[in-house]
């Protein structure tokens, strides 16, 4: 999902950097999906995790889609 607004509007989440997700997280997340989807990026980048994130990527390359 695409950031839909703010100086990263159009950016996948997975991309945003991680100052960036800082400076939200201060400001604290929306209690909606975006919301959620922000905070969890910021939770797995924070926390060494990126490696996920990778994983993702490149499974979504190859056609496999994690939608229910």
């Amino acid at each position: 999902m695409k950031m839909p607004y703010g100086k990263y509007k159009g950016t996948i989440i997975a991309d945003l950097p991680v100052y960036y997700l800082e400076w939200m997280a201060g400001k604290g997340f929306s209690k909606d999906k975006i919301g959620m989807l922000l905070s969890t990026t910021f939770e797995i980048k924070t926390n060494g995790l990126g490696e996920i994130l990778t994983m993702v990527r490149k499974s979504l390359r190859q056609g496999n889609n994690f939608q229910r």
